[in-house]
């Protein structure tokens, strides 16, 4: 009988890092992954042709970079192999009458581009920044610590101390407020508060949608005071590194091992068994790196968990579903709004708050909207070495779809199902980049199309193509992600532990909740 001290389900960022921790804190752990590689939705492959090398989901890795276990271990990593590429020119959004506006760490230059819209939003922007420089270290480490937890109750009493009420108060409502409500009540530019709105979308939020105005604040002022990265040779240097840190302290990682349920004995979670038989059994701690619709219920019997908490698992709501659209290019796409452009990591085609409005509101009818929001990545701006010398490779990201389809808002497209419907969507939003970048299709040279239902088979967790693992509205984020009283990683079976995007806090590449449970673990 092989035994551990800790196993853990799913070899995403979030299992890799709760893994390379309690390695390093002399644990025996072993991670499963059901598919061939590691990765979960970080991964890079040639999907297109041969040396052209595209981030299959996650591209932005700056989450990575400033999270608080990078901090611990970026040297180990490092000599694994984990590399970043800057960007200088980190995102910017285009819009219908030709123009642009963008974000660069130079913030004279990002400066002058908003005071060429509003000399008062340009002033606006300043003191936002200057602002954040004190309201930051608050706000991370309340985004770093467990929900809730004495850390947390002590991270809000210093921030109060800190910031004064007013201030602080200021902070509570950004964390409450719309889009749009925040926006409007800082800016006057139309274009400037659309480009940061753009964010949202990212999380869920519609510009009008209570909770969203965090993240559009936060990305917009952490790339203006520290910069985008991405990595260098593709967002996958972090699988790679990680697992390479992970074996060098002692840990196993086992691909094409697809788990067929945790065993349990007596209330208590003791081990897995894979779908071909062996079983592996664990000391301490089961650890599902999953959405928890995957693992009660299915890895688990419904019976092996209150009927409450089988109804709230029930009840956790998807966010939106995704398209990823990989291109290998000719070149980039000579943007009408400026050459610029083509340094930028993100561009953004999400023009104005109506269009981001309405896109959401047709997808949550299950209907294919007429315009999607696009995020154009042009890492080969940053990092030509993912594509042969004088070639590129683009990433597009289609944010706000339905899972299933119920009709197509433009009327044209009567395919109901994915499988048939992906190509035909897929020309739409080329057309798209195409009006905003006259002349991008001549220049593609193959397509990789993957659909919400892709990315689904690709990784279960991504349920319905939802990229986030779980709506992050309000009244499943914090303390009550991924349910109202289990927001602290602890399951209803003794030694289970949920980790992942489904959990606090959340999606993105910062590894937050891995290391979260790890640490608490060790402890």
């Amino acid at each position: 009988m092989t035994t551990y001290d800790a196993i853990i389900v799913g070899a995403g960022h979030n299992g890799l890092a709760a893994g390379v921790h309690l390695a390093s804190r002399g644990w025996k752990v072993l991670v499963t992954e059901a598919a061939a590689t590691a990765g979960g939705a970080v991964k890079t492959l040639e999907l297109t042709e041969p040396g052209f090398r595209h981030d299959l989901a996650a591209m932005n890795l700056s989450m990575f970079a400033g999270s608080a276990f990078h901090k611990t271990y970026g040297a180990d990593l490092a000599a694994h192999g984990l590399s970043f590429v800057p960007a200088k020119h980190c995102f910017a959004s285009v819009f219908r009458d030709g123009s642009a506006l963008g974000v660069s760490t130079d913030l004279a230059e990002t400066s002058a581009a908003i005071a060429a819209l509003s000399q008062t939003d340009a002033a606006a922007w300043q003191a936002m920044l200057k602002e954040f420089s004190d309201t930051a270290p608050h706000l991370f480490a309340l985004l770093g610590a467990p929900m809730p937890s004495l850390s947390a109750v002590r991270t809000v009493w210093r921030a109060w101390r800190a910031l004064g009420t007013t201030r602080f108060y200021a902070l509570a409502r950004l964390l409450v407020a719309s889009p749009r409500g925040f926006l409007d009540g800082h800016f006057e530019s139309d274009k400037l508060k659309a480009m940061m709105a753009a964010w949202g979308l990212h999380l869920d939020f519609a510009p009008d949608i209570s909770g969203g105005a965090l993240f559009p604040y936060l990305e917009s002022m952490a790339n203006q005071a520290f910069g985008m990265v991405i990595g260098k040779g593709g967002a996958d240097t972090i699988i790679t590194a990680m697992t390479g840190l992970l074996s060098a302290r002692g840990g196993t990682v086992l691909t094409g091992a697809k788990v067929a349920r945790i065993i349990t004995e007596n209330g208590v979670a003791q081990g897995v068994e894979l779908a071909d038989g062996r079983r592996f059994y664990a000391r301490k701690a089961v650890i599902a790196n999953l959405n928890p619709k995957l693992v009660f219920g299915k890895l688990l019997a419904e019976s092996a968990t209150p009927q409450a908490f089988n109804r709230g698992v029930e009840d956790f709501r998807p966010g939106p579903g995704a398209m990823m659209i990989h291109l290998s290019m000719d070149a980039l796409p000579d943007w009408t709004a400026g050459a610029h452009l083509k340094h930028y990591a993100y561009v953004h085609i999400a023009p104005d708050m109506q269009m981001m409005s309405r896109v959401y509101a047709e997808a949550k009818d299950g209907l294919l909207p007429v315009e999607p929001a696009l995020v154009v990545g042009q890492p080969t701006a940053l990092d030509p070495g993912r594509a042969p010398e004088g070639k590129h490779v683009l990433w597009v990201q289609v944010r706000v779809l339905p899972a299933q389809i119920r009709g197509d808002a433009a009327g044209i497209i009567t395919a109901r199902d994915w499988d048939s419907a992906k190509e035909a969507y897929a020309d739409r939003v080329i057309e798209l980049i195409e009006t905003y970048a006259p002349g991008t299709r001549q220049k593609i040279r193959a397509r990789t199309v993957h659909s919400p239902l892709d990315l689904e088979r690709e990784n279960p967790s991504l349920i319905g193509g939802d990229s986030l693992s779980g709506s992050h509205q309000l009244d499943q984020n914090f303390l009550f992600r991924p349910l109202p009283g289990w927001s602290r990683y602890k399951m209803p079976v003794k030694n289970l532990y949920l980790c992942g995007a489904a959990t606090w806090p959340g999606a993105g590449t910062g590894a937050g909740s891995g290391f979260l449970l790890a640490k608490m673990l060790a402890r």
